[in-house]
């Protein structure tokens, strides 16, 4: 798992680095914080909250997900294709699952909370009665839902193995510049 991690990260990195794109103004300040190491070395922690960020906004019913999540890891400084990636858990053969999910979620949202409700509701045959609202509601509260949910799954996987996923961040990059040489002997 870890091989295939480190070549998607080797492409990624040669396809931001491409020589027609590497000379523009704009792009060197897009990049230069997109390109720190630490936001591409996998650690528990950091891959948690990618994952969180990436799985809300692959609730949000908009095209770039992919691209705002990883500017949002990049600024919250968390593992950015972690991030993207979990973006694509929305897909063409998942969405109508998850809008239908959503619909009705914000449907029990509102009910339960008795939140005002947007003008024009359409009746869909083997849905019920859709509005705006109730959509706009479900999917924020799915994704809130999915994003809290990254959290305990990454925590168990890194339990479960954690020589794939460890704990905190290269071990080195942690000890002090004296205790080097203990480190060594084992």
């Amino acid at each position: 798992m870890k091989v295939h991690y480190l070549r998607m990260v080797r492409r990624a990195f040669r396809a931001l680095r491409h020589p027609k794109l590497r000379h523009r103004p704009w792009w060197q300040k897009v990049s230069k914080p997109l390109f720190h190491r630490s936001l591409w070395v996998p650690c528990r922690d950091t891959v948690a909250s990618g994952l969180a960020i990436g799985l809300f906004f692959s609730m949000m019913p908009f095209i770039p997900q992919s691209i705002i999540a990883a500017i949002l890891a990049m600024r919250a400084k968390v593992n950015i294709p972690f991030a993207m990636g979990a973006c694509f858990v929305s897909n063409p053969f998942t969405n109508v699952p998850f809008w239908y999910a959503q619909i009705h979620l914000g449907q029990w949202f509102i009910d339960v909370l008795n939140l005002p409700v947007l003008p024009g509701q359409i009746d869909l045959p083997m849905v019920g009665m859709v509005s705006a609202s109730n959509w706009i509601v479900g999917f924020t509260a799915m994704g809130v839902l999915m994003a809290l949910a990254a959290y305990p799954l990454v925590h168990l996987f890194s339990l479960i193995l954690p020589h794939q996923l460890p704990v905190g961040r290269r071990a080195k990059a942690l000890k002090p510049a004296g205790s080097a040489e203990q480190s060594d002997v084992r």
